[in-house]
């Protein structure tokens, strides 16, 4: 979990630098590119804890 929330800030940072910063929107697009890899993270990892049977 911890990974998922450092990866989620390091977006956003670079995301709104990528933003704010003229000249800069590949900030943008590389921190858009990184949340949607961190969300797709997170959906396998709730993926294979659904899939275990229950004890």
């Amino acid at each position: 979990m911890s990974l998922f929330l450092l990866l989620l800030l390091v977006a956003l940072v670079l995301g709104v630098i990528g933003v704010a910063a003229e000249g800069l929107f590949y900030l943008f697009v590389v921190g858009a590119v990184l949340l949607v890899l961190d969300l797709v993270l997170v959906g396998v990892l709730i993926g294979r804890r659904r899939g275990r049977p229950a004890r």
